[in-house]
């Protein structure tokens, strides 16, 4: 079949419609894009976390913060911001924008292996240059300049106590909770206990959250606002390991109280083991009556919910518990669980056993968070720590057993000090834990160490 040459009118026709059609596709391929994308009331763009620029929690400024650093504490922070060698500057040609990564998520550094040597020639000049510093301002002005320098990002926190008195502490974006909890071992002389943890309060919504040990302390305060009114506590949490300590309350949960109670010390093993021992967790097969609370309003209605290793799904009206009929609630990737304060009064709540899922960026009220009420407080437990296993799985495990080698370690070390003392000898130095961040002096524990919290096994 011969082939005909469309006349060039008809050809420039043909190529306007496909350039038509092909804008007409990247148009439909963009709205779909902004659709996908986060929109302006989500839980990811309805707040700004804290800017890159803040280096302190729980002060009004960061010479504040600054200020109340021991002496030892300055002066170990300006020998570490000044071992580390200053990030290098941007190329000319190459875009910047300081603010498109968020604080939280700024890549780990290189090892210090791995780093360039400084050299050698610039290395005399910097020290005439600089003079060192003496008195306590000096210092701080010192740090001030070296922090907005540093590649690895610090914070200078506050930490309040039971008591109302407080810590100050430098924490670097490499430090797990675990980590903290240590120097404040060190700082407080406390028993060491496992019930021990870092815990956020928000009083606008009048919610609290201990930290799990795994978590990076700096990645968690940059979900705060900048002039947040959150702080953080130092406190003894008797139930933060209890599906540990007593797992019968959790895979044994439908069993009487009195069943509860006879199982020893070997059964526990043997349902951790089966538990979390193996290839798969297993969580609770916690279900039961909640009240919801809806949407905008401070009203409370009762629906089944049933617990699975995802989320938090619900029985629809008219349906079974059958996986088929289940409608899905909450899911854990993206959200963090709260205990709440005194909801009845603020929403009206059945009663004050309250909990509440939302991601951890919001900090206000919103139609993205959810709040579920328990009868009673054994209830509230229950809901509470079985999510806790399905969000963590095994690492919540992992963080136990680290907790119990560190008490147990500290205990030993702390015994050995106190019978050396009481056989006229000089007490043993306290090896420091060896880890990738700055080591601080310490001050030796005092003659009593208090009693670890009531009820509290050690294993």
């Amino acid at each position: 079949m011969p082939w005909h040459l469309n006349p060039p009118g008809e050809c420039k026709v043909e190529m306007d419609e496909i350039d038509a059609m092909f804008s007409d596709l990247l148009g439909e391929m963009d709205h779909l894009s902004q659709s996908l994308m986060p929109a302006a009331d989500t839980p990811e763009a309805e707040l700004v976390s804290l800017s890159h620029k803040t280096f302190s929690v729980g002060f009004t400024d960061l010479n504040e913060s600054l200020n109340e650093l021991e002496d030892h504490d300055l002066d170990a922070l300006v020998a570490d911001l000044g071992s580390n060698p200053n990030p290098q500057e941007p190329s000319s040609d190459e875009p910047t924008d300081t603010h498109s990564v968020p604080p939280a998520m700024t890549q780990e550094p290189e090892p210090a292996a791995a780093r360039p040597a400084p050299s050698n020639t610039t290395e005399p000049s910097r020290v005439k240059q600089t003079s060192e510093p003496k008195t306590k301002a000096d210092k701080i002005k010192l740090a001030l300049e070296k922090l907005k320098e540093a590649k690895v990002r610090k914070l200078i926190v506050k930490v309040l106590m039971n008591d109302g008195s407080s810590k100050t502490l430098m924490v670097d974006e490499r430090q797990s909770v675990r980590e903290v909890l240590d120097t404040l071992f060190e700082k407080t002389h406390c028993d060491c206990s496992i019930d021990w943890s870092l815990c956020e309060a928000d009083p606008e919504l009048q919610i609290e959250r201990g930290f799990e040990d795994h978590e990076y302390l700096v990645e968690l305060l940059s979900a705060w606002t900048r002039h947040s009114e959150n702080k953080i506590y130092f406190l003894s949490r008797p139930q933060k390991y209890v599906m540990f300590t007593d797992p019968q309350l959790f895979y044994m949960w439908k069993k009487t109280k009195s069943c509860l109670s006879e199982i020893n010390k070997q059964a526990k093993e043997l349902l951790i083991k089966e538990h979390f021992g193996g290839s798969a967790l297993i969580v609770p097969d916690l279900e039961g009556t909640l009240y919801l609370k809806e949407d905008g309003k401070k009203v409370w209605k009762p629906r089944c919910f049933v617990l699975r290793a995802s989320g938090i799904y619900y029985v629809p009206k008219g349906k079974t518990k059958s996986s088929t009929d289940l409608a899905c609630f909450v899911r854990f990737e993206k959200v963090n669980i709260y205990t709440t304060i005194n909801y009845k009064q603020k929403y009206r709540a059945p009663t004050n056993f309250c909990f509440m899922l939302k991601h951890p960026c919001i900090q206000k009220e919103s139609h993205y968070i959810k709040f579920l009420c328990c009868d009673d407080e054994h209830t509230l437990m229950l809901w509470v720590n079985s999510i806790r296993i399905a969000k963590y799985g095994t690492v919540l495990y992992q963080n136990y057993q680290a907790a119990v080698r560190r008490a147990s370690t500290l205990q030993t070390l702390t015994s050995a000090a106190h019978k050396d003392k009481s056989n006229g000898h000089t007490p043993r130095t306290t090896p420091s834990k060896t880890t990738n961040v700055v080591s601080y002096p310490h001050e030796p524990p005092p003659d009593f160490i208090p009693p670890p919290p009531p009820g509290q096994e050690h294993v």
